[in-house]
Protein backbone atom coordinates (compact mmCIF):
# COMPACT_ATOMS: atom_id res chain seq x y z
CA UNK A 1 0.00 0.00 0.00
CA UNK A 2 1.22 3.53 -0.83
CA UNK A 3 2.27 5.61 1.48
CA UNK A 4 0.52 8.71 2.64
CA UNK A 5 2.36 11.75 3.88
CA UNK A 6 0.20 14.11 5.62
CA UNK A 7 1.39 17.68 4.81
CA UNK A 8 2.48 19.68 7.80
CA UNK A 9 4.84 22.81 7.80
CA UNK A 10 5.20 24.63 11.22
CA UNK A 11 8.35 26.85 10.56
CA UNK A 12 10.54 28.20 7.71
CA UNK A 13 13.81 25.99 8.88
CA UNK A 14 12.55 22.85 9.85
CA UNK A 15 14.17 19.35 8.34
CA UNK A 16 12.63 19.54 4.98
CA UNK A 17 10.89 15.93 4.80
CA UNK A 18 9.04 16.56 1.67
CA UNK A 19 8.94 18.87 -1.32
CA UNK A 20 7.13 19.99 -4.54
CA UNK A 21 9.34 21.15 -7.92
CA UNK A 22 8.53 21.44 -11.41
CA UNK A 23 11.27 21.29 -13.63
CA UNK A 24 11.49 23.60 -16.13
CA UNK A 25 9.80 22.74 -19.46
CA UNK A 26 8.70 23.75 -22.85
CA UNK A 27 6.23 26.23 -21.55
CA UNK A 28 9.63 28.05 -20.63
CA UNK A 29 10.62 28.80 -24.24
CA UNK A 30 6.97 28.78 -25.17
CA UNK A 31 7.48 32.60 -25.26
CA UNK A 32 8.47 35.39 -27.19
CA UNK A 33 9.60 39.10 -26.54
CA UNK A 34 6.40 40.47 -27.60
CA UNK A 35 4.63 38.26 -24.87
CA UNK A 36 7.34 37.35 -22.09
CA UNK A 37 5.98 40.95 -20.23
CA UNK A 38 2.21 39.41 -20.13
CA UNK A 39 3.93 36.43 -18.84
CA UNK A 40 5.71 38.29 -15.50
CA UNK A 41 8.48 38.17 -16.81
CA UNK A 42 11.18 40.74 -18.15
CA UNK A 43 13.10 38.51 -20.73
CA UNK A 44 13.33 35.50 -22.27
CA UNK A 45 15.10 32.68 -20.87
CA UNK A 46 17.51 29.81 -22.59
CA UNK A 47 15.36 26.47 -21.82
CA UNK A 48 18.33 24.21 -22.51
CA UNK A 49 20.68 26.41 -20.07
CA UNK A 50 17.82 26.62 -17.48
CA UNK A 51 17.86 22.88 -17.47
CA UNK A 52 20.98 22.60 -16.62
CA UNK A 53 20.87 25.00 -13.86
CA UNK A 54 18.08 23.30 -12.36
CA UNK A 55 18.98 19.84 -12.12
CA UNK A 56 21.99 20.75 -9.69
CA UNK A 57 18.93 22.35 -7.69
CA UNK A 58 16.86 19.53 -7.76
CA UNK A 59 19.71 17.27 -6.83
CA UNK A 60 21.39 18.91 -4.15
CA UNK A 61 17.27 19.34 -3.14
CA UNK A 62 17.32 15.31 -3.14
CA UNK A 63 19.87 14.43 -0.81
CA UNK A 64 17.84 16.28 1.71
CA UNK A 65 14.85 15.51 1.27
CA UNK A 66 11.75 13.46 -1.01
CA UNK A 67 11.26 15.16 -4.18
CA UNK A 68 7.48 15.13 -5.73
CA UNK A 69 7.29 16.77 -9.41
CA UNK A 70 3.98 18.46 -10.83
CA UNK A 71 4.07 16.88 -13.90
CA UNK A 72 4.00 12.99 -12.55
CA UNK A 73 1.41 14.69 -10.12
CA UNK A 74 -0.88 15.75 -12.28
CA UNK A 75 -0.66 12.82 -14.78
CA UNK A 76 -1.37 10.24 -12.00
CA UNK A 77 -3.88 12.69 -10.30
CA UNK A 78 -5.90 12.62 -14.33
CA UNK A 79 -6.44 8.62 -13.83
CA UNK A 80 -9.13 9.73 -11.80
CA UNK A 81 -12.07 10.44 -13.97
CA UNK A 82 -13.77 12.90 -11.01
CA UNK A 83 -10.12 14.76 -10.67
CA UNK A 84 -10.02 15.35 -14.05
CA UNK A 85 -13.75 16.61 -14.67
CA UNK A 86 -13.48 18.70 -11.74
CA UNK A 87 -10.31 20.48 -12.88
CA UNK A 88 -11.21 21.02 -16.42
CA UNK A 89 -14.64 22.50 -15.95
CA UNK A 90 -12.65 24.97 -13.23
CA UNK A 91 -10.23 25.72 -16.34
CA UNK A 92 -12.77 26.40 -18.64
CA UNK A 93 -14.98 28.35 -16.14
CA UNK A 94 -11.76 30.64 -15.56
CA UNK A 95 -10.48 30.40 -18.93
CA UNK A 96 -12.98 29.85 -21.37
CA UNK A 97 -11.02 28.25 -23.96
CA UNK A 98 -12.52 28.29 -27.93
CA UNK A 99 -12.42 24.68 -28.61
CA UNK A 100 -14.35 21.96 -27.49
CA UNK A 101 -13.56 20.55 -23.62
CA UNK A 102 -14.10 16.87 -25.63
CA UNK A 103 -10.58 17.81 -27.47
CA UNK A 104 -9.02 17.53 -23.83
CA UNK A 105 -10.92 14.80 -22.52
CA UNK A 106 -9.31 12.70 -25.66
CA UNK A 107 -6.05 13.11 -24.87
CA UNK A 108 -3.73 10.89 -22.51
CA UNK A 109 -3.71 11.61 -19.08
CA UNK A 110 0.77 12.26 -19.76
CA UNK A 111 -0.29 14.30 -23.20
CA UNK A 112 -3.00 16.04 -21.14
CA UNK A 113 -0.74 16.86 -18.24
CA UNK A 114 1.51 17.97 -21.10
CA UNK A 115 -0.80 20.46 -22.76
CA UNK A 116 -2.35 21.96 -19.20
CA UNK A 117 1.25 22.80 -18.60
CA UNK A 118 3.02 24.02 -22.12
CA UNK A 119 -0.42 24.99 -23.87
CA UNK A 120 -2.72 24.00 -26.35
CA UNK A 121 -1.35 24.90 -29.65
CA UNK A 122 -4.59 27.31 -31.64
CA UNK A 123 -6.18 25.13 -34.11
CA UNK A 124 -7.06 28.10 -37.39
CA UNK A 125 -10.27 26.62 -38.18
CA UNK A 126 -11.86 29.71 -39.10
CA UNK A 127 -10.61 33.02 -40.21
CA UNK A 128 -10.89 34.68 -36.90
CA UNK A 129 -8.14 32.01 -35.41
CA UNK A 130 -6.65 32.12 -38.60
CA UNK A 131 -5.76 35.97 -38.35
CA UNK A 132 -5.31 35.47 -34.59
CA UNK A 133 -1.69 36.40 -33.26
CA UNK A 134 -1.87 34.39 -30.42
CA UNK A 135 -0.13 30.94 -31.17
CA UNK A 136 -1.99 29.26 -28.31
CA UNK A 137 -5.73 28.58 -27.46
CA UNK A 138 -4.37 27.59 -23.88
CA UNK A 139 -1.75 29.50 -22.66
CA UNK A 140 1.07 27.81 -21.12
CA UNK A 141 1.66 28.09 -17.73
CA UNK A 142 5.85 30.03 -17.95
CA UNK A 143 6.00 30.31 -14.30
CA UNK A 144 5.02 26.98 -13.15
CA UNK A 145 8.61 26.26 -11.61
CA UNK A 146 8.15 28.93 -9.02
CA UNK A 147 5.96 26.13 -7.31
CA UNK A 148 5.97 28.47 -3.52
CA UNK A 149 3.30 30.85 -4.83
CA UNK A 150 0.31 28.37 -6.15
CA UNK A 151 -0.87 26.88 -2.87
CA UNK A 152 1.20 26.92 0.87
CA UNK A 153 1.39 24.28 3.85
CA UNK A 154 0.29 26.07 6.88
CA UNK A 155 0.31 23.84 9.70
CA UNK A 156 -1.59 20.61 8.23
CA UNK A 157 -3.95 22.75 5.02
CA UNK A 158 -2.88 23.24 2.60
CA UNK A 159 -3.97 27.28 1.25
CA UNK A 160 -5.05 27.72 -2.17
CA UNK A 161 -3.20 30.60 -3.67
CA UNK A 162 -5.87 33.60 -5.23
CA UNK A 163 -3.36 34.76 -8.17
CA UNK A 164 -2.94 38.62 -8.90
CA UNK A 165 -2.29 37.39 -12.77
CA UNK A 166 -4.61 35.36 -15.12
CA UNK A 167 -1.62 33.59 -16.53
CA UNK A 168 -0.86 31.96 -13.64
CA UNK A 169 -4.26 31.26 -11.97
CA UNK A 170 -4.62 27.26 -13.79
CA UNK A 171 -1.01 26.75 -11.29
CA UNK A 172 -3.57 27.21 -8.24
CA UNK A 173 -6.29 25.52 -9.98
CA UNK A 174 -3.98 22.19 -10.96
CA UNK A 175 -2.45 22.26 -7.63
CA UNK A 176 -5.76 22.20 -5.86
CA UNK A 177 -6.70 18.89 -8.03
CA UNK A 178 -3.79 17.80 -6.71
CA UNK A 179 -3.84 18.01 -2.86
CA UNK A 180 -8.02 17.32 -2.99
CA UNK A 181 -7.71 13.81 -5.17
CA UNK A 182 -4.18 12.51 -5.50
CA UNK A 183 -3.71 9.50 -3.30
CA UNK A 184 -0.23 10.19 -1.74
CA UNK A 185 -1.67 13.54 0.09
CA UNK A 186 -4.07 13.65 2.78
CA UNK A 187 -4.73 17.75 3.81
CA UNK A 188 -7.30 19.69 3.75
CA UNK A 189 -7.64 22.86 0.69
CA UNK A 190 -8.51 26.37 1.73
CA UNK A 191 -9.63 28.29 -1.71
CA UNK A 192 -10.77 31.92 -0.81
CA UNK A 193 -12.89 31.56 -4.24
CA UNK A 194 -14.83 28.82 -2.63
CA UNK A 195 -14.58 30.00 1.07
CA UNK A 196 -14.95 33.77 0.36
CA UNK A 197 -18.60 35.76 -0.13
CA UNK A 198 -16.51 38.58 -1.66
CA UNK A 199 -13.31 37.21 -3.27
CA UNK A 200 -12.69 39.78 -6.31
CA UNK A 201 -10.33 41.48 -4.72
CA UNK A 202 -8.63 38.83 -2.86
CA UNK A 203 -5.03 38.27 -3.87
CA UNK A 204 -3.02 35.83 -1.94
CA UNK A 205 0.74 34.39 -3.37
CA UNK A 206 2.87 31.94 -1.44
CA UNK A 207 5.80 34.15 -1.81
CA UNK A 208 4.36 36.89 0.63
CA UNK A 209 3.37 33.91 3.54
CA UNK A 210 6.05 32.92 5.33
CA UNK A 211 5.12 30.57 8.53
CA UNK A 212 7.84 31.63 11.26
CA UNK A 213 6.55 29.22 14.30
CA UNK A 214 3.58 26.93 14.45
CA UNK A 215 1.86 30.07 16.34
CA UNK A 216 3.15 32.98 13.61
CA UNK A 217 2.84 33.95 10.25
CA UNK A 218 4.55 36.39 8.51
CA UNK A 219 2.63 38.11 5.38
CA UNK A 220 3.85 40.59 2.82
CA UNK A 221 1.16 43.33 1.78
CA UNK A 222 2.33 43.36 -1.68
CA UNK A 223 1.71 44.06 -5.39
CA UNK A 224 0.80 40.46 -5.46
CA UNK A 225 -1.08 39.49 -1.93
CA UNK A 226 -3.69 42.30 -0.96
CA UNK A 227 -5.09 43.55 2.13
CA UNK A 228 -8.04 41.93 1.92
CA UNK A 229 -6.30 38.15 1.00
CA UNK A 230 -4.45 38.92 4.36
CA UNK A 231 -8.39 39.20 5.49
CA UNK A 232 -9.17 36.44 4.46
CA UNK A 233 -6.46 34.48 6.29
CA UNK A 234 -7.43 36.18 9.19
CA UNK A 235 -10.93 35.16 8.94
CA UNK A 236 -9.75 31.77 8.74
CA UNK A 237 -7.86 31.99 11.80
CA UNK A 238 -10.56 34.07 13.96
CA UNK A 239 -12.06 30.87 15.75
CA UNK A 240 -9.05 29.00 15.78
CA UNK A 241 -6.30 29.52 18.19
CA UNK A 242 -3.89 27.75 15.92
CA UNK A 243 -2.17 30.71 15.09
CA UNK A 244 -2.15 33.56 17.51
CA UNK A 245 -0.29 36.28 15.87
CA UNK A 246 0.52 37.61 11.90
CA UNK A 247 3.03 39.84 11.31
CA UNK A 248 2.36 42.59 8.36
CA UNK A 249 4.81 43.64 6.21
CA UNK A 250 4.61 46.60 3.85
CA UNK A 251 6.14 46.00 1.04
CA UNK A 252 6.96 48.98 -2.30
CA UNK A 253 5.12 48.28 -5.27
CA UNK A 254 7.82 48.72 -7.40
CA UNK A 255 10.45 47.62 -8.88
CA UNK A 256 9.20 43.92 -10.04
CA UNK A 257 12.30 42.35 -7.60
CA UNK A 258 9.53 43.51 -4.38
CA UNK A 259 7.00 41.36 -6.08
CA UNK A 260 7.02 39.12 -2.48
CA UNK A 261 8.17 38.93 1.26
CA UNK A 262 10.51 36.52 0.41
CA UNK A 263 12.06 38.52 -1.82
CA UNK A 264 13.25 40.67 0.94
CA UNK A 265 13.41 38.56 4.23
CA UNK A 266 13.92 34.80 4.27
CA UNK A 267 14.61 32.68 7.23
CA UNK A 268 18.34 30.66 7.27
CA UNK A 269 18.88 29.33 11.12
CA UNK A 270 16.95 29.49 15.02
CA UNK A 271 19.12 32.80 15.56
CA UNK A 272 19.48 34.58 11.99
CA UNK A 273 17.90 35.52 9.02
CA UNK A 274 18.77 37.38 5.63
CA UNK A 275 17.43 41.22 4.79
CA UNK A 276 17.19 43.50 2.35
CA UNK A 277 18.24 46.24 4.78
CA UNK A 278 16.61 49.79 2.63
CA UNK A 279 12.98 47.49 2.73
CA UNK A 280 13.20 45.41 6.26
CA UNK A 281 15.29 47.48 8.67
CA UNK A 282 15.19 51.65 7.23
CA UNK A 283 13.14 53.07 9.51
CA UNK A 284 9.39 54.88 8.77
CA UNK A 285 9.26 53.66 4.81
CA UNK A 286 7.03 50.32 5.02
CA UNK A 287 4.72 49.94 7.77
CA UNK A 288 5.01 46.39 10.38
CA UNK A 289 1.74 45.59 11.43
CA UNK A 290 1.21 43.17 14.45
CA UNK A 291 -1.85 41.50 14.59
CA UNK A 292 -2.58 39.53 18.08
CA UNK A 293 -5.62 36.88 17.93
CA UNK A 294 -6.92 36.44 21.44
CA UNK A 295 -9.87 34.21 21.90
CA UNK A 296 -11.52 35.28 18.43
CA UNK A 297 -10.47 39.23 19.74
CA UNK A 298 -8.23 40.56 16.76
CA UNK A 299 -6.15 43.69 18.25
CA UNK A 300 -3.82 45.57 15.71
CA UNK A 301 -0.48 47.35 16.49
CA UNK A 302 2.21 49.39 14.34
CA UNK A 303 5.89 48.01 15.18
CA UNK A 304 9.14 49.87 14.43
CA UNK A 305 10.25 46.78 12.03
CA UNK A 306 9.97 43.12 11.22
CA UNK A 307 12.94 42.11 13.51
CA UNK A 308 11.90 44.50 16.35
CA UNK A 309 8.30 42.27 15.93
CA UNK A 310 9.85 39.31 16.20
CA UNK A 311 12.31 40.26 19.15
CA UNK A 312 8.67 40.68 21.00
CA UNK A 313 7.82 37.29 20.13
CA UNK A 314 10.46 35.68 21.59
CA UNK A 315 12.70 35.30 18.01
CA UNK A 316 15.97 37.04 18.58
CA UNK A 317 17.32 37.06 15.07
CA UNK A 318 20.73 38.26 14.01
CA UNK A 319 20.21 39.68 10.37
CA UNK A 320 23.04 38.83 7.32
CA UNK A 321 22.62 41.60 4.83
CA UNK A 322 21.67 41.00 1.25
CA UNK A 323 24.57 42.09 -0.85
CA UNK A 324 26.83 42.71 1.98
CA UNK A 325 26.80 46.36 4.23
CA UNK A 326 29.88 48.56 2.01
CA UNK A 327 27.51 49.64 -1.03
CA UNK A 328 23.94 50.50 -1.52
CA UNK A 329 24.55 49.85 -5.60
CA UNK A 330 25.61 46.19 -4.77
CA UNK A 331 22.45 45.58 -2.26
CA UNK A 332 20.34 46.70 -4.95
CA UNK A 333 22.11 44.34 -7.87
CA UNK A 334 22.21 41.49 -5.40
CA UNK A 335 18.23 41.79 -4.30
CA UNK A 336 17.67 42.06 -7.94
CA UNK A 337 18.65 38.22 -8.29
CA UNK A 338 17.02 36.84 -5.86
CA UNK A 339 20.07 37.28 -3.19
CA UNK A 340 17.91 37.42 -0.15
CA UNK A 341 15.71 34.69 -1.34
CA UNK A 342 16.97 31.38 0.27
CA UNK A 343 15.41 28.25 0.65
CA UNK A 344 16.71 26.00 4.24
CA UNK A 345 16.65 22.99 4.18
CA UNK A 346 17.57 22.39 7.81
CA UNK A 347 18.04 24.87 10.45
CA UNK A 348 21.28 26.75 9.34
CA UNK A 349 21.49 24.58 5.97
CA UNK A 350 20.67 26.52 2.91
CA UNK A 351 20.52 26.88 -0.72
CA UNK A 352 20.27 30.17 -2.70
CA UNK A 353 22.42 31.40 -6.13
CA UNK A 354 25.81 31.68 -5.95
CA UNK A 355 25.95 34.89 -8.46
CA UNK A 356 25.43 36.62 -5.50
CA UNK A 357 28.28 36.86 -4.20
CA UNK A 358 28.74 39.63 -1.65
CA UNK A 359 25.98 37.91 -0.25
CA UNK A 360 27.58 34.68 0.26
CA UNK A 361 30.79 36.68 1.56
CA UNK A 362 28.24 37.59 4.19
CA UNK A 363 26.91 34.40 5.11
CA UNK A 364 30.25 32.56 5.06
CA UNK A 365 31.38 35.34 7.99
CA UNK A 366 28.82 34.26 9.59
CA UNK A 367 29.89 30.69 9.94
CA UNK A 368 28.10 29.07 6.71
CA UNK A 369 30.38 26.68 4.68
CA UNK A 370 30.26 27.57 0.64
CA UNK A 371 29.40 24.49 -0.87
CA UNK A 372 28.38 24.29 -4.69
CA UNK A 373 25.12 22.65 -5.63
CA UNK A 374 26.77 21.10 -8.54
CA UNK A 375 29.35 18.92 -6.17
CA UNK A 376 26.22 17.89 -3.69
CA UNK A 377 24.03 17.00 -6.29
CA UNK A 378 26.61 14.90 -8.08
CA UNK A 379 27.80 13.63 -4.51
CA UNK A 380 31.25 14.73 -4.65
CA UNK A 381 30.34 16.83 -1.10
CA UNK A 382 29.30 15.15 2.18
CA UNK A 383 26.95 17.21 3.40
CA UNK A 384 27.11 15.24 6.90
CA UNK A 385 30.28 16.80 7.37
CA UNK A 386 28.83 20.41 7.81
CA UNK A 387 26.93 21.70 10.70
CA UNK A 388 26.21 25.00 8.66
CA UNK A 389 26.11 25.36 4.97
CA UNK A 390 25.18 27.58 1.86
CA UNK A 391 24.84 25.58 -1.14
CA UNK A 392 25.20 27.53 -3.72
CA UNK A 393 23.76 27.37 -7.24
CA UNK A 394 25.85 28.84 -9.90
CA UNK A 395 23.69 30.03 -12.75
CA UNK A 396 22.90 32.78 -15.28
CA UNK A 397 19.57 32.17 -17.04
CA UNK A 398 17.53 30.71 -13.39
CA UNK A 399 17.94 34.11 -12.04
CA UNK A 400 16.68 35.60 -14.64
CA UNK A 401 13.17 34.15 -14.48
CA UNK A 402 12.63 36.40 -11.61
CA UNK A 403 13.00 34.19 -8.32
CA UNK A 404 15.46 32.18 -5.86
CA UNK A 405 15.63 29.30 -3.82
CA UNK A 406 12.59 29.85 -1.97
CA UNK A 407 10.34 31.07 -5.08
CA UNK A 408 11.27 27.74 -6.37
CA UNK A 409 9.84 25.37 -3.82
CA UNK A 410 6.67 24.09 -2.10
CA UNK A 411 7.46 22.44 1.07
CA UNK A 412 4.86 19.95 1.91
CA UNK A 413 6.18 18.60 5.02
CA UNK A 414 8.94 19.99 7.30
CA UNK A 415 10.50 18.44 11.40
CA UNK A 416 8.90 20.06 13.95
CA UNK A 417 11.60 22.58 15.52
CA UNK A 418 12.26 22.92 19.32
CA UNK A 419 12.52 26.35 20.22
Amino acid sequence: MRNVLRTNVTSEIGKLEAVVLHVPGQEVENMTPQNAERALYSDILNLSVVQQEYSNFKGAIEKHAKVYLVKDLLKEVLSNSRAKDTLLEQIYLNEKPDFPKGFLLSLSDEELSRQLIEGVILTPDNLTKYLSKERYALRPLHNFFFTRDSAIAVRDKMLIARMANQVRERESLIMQTIFDFHPAFRTTTINPLQLSKKPEKITIEGGDILVAREDVLLIGLSARTSTQGIDFILEQLESKEQIRHIIVQELPPTPESFIHLDMVFTFVDYDTCMVFEPVVLRPNRYQTIHISIDNGNIHFKNEENLLVALNKLGFDLKPIFCGGTKDPWVQEREQWHSGANFFALAPGKIIGYGRNLYTIEELNKNGFEVLSAADVANGLVDINNYKRYVIALEGSELPRGGGGARCMTMPLLRQDVSW
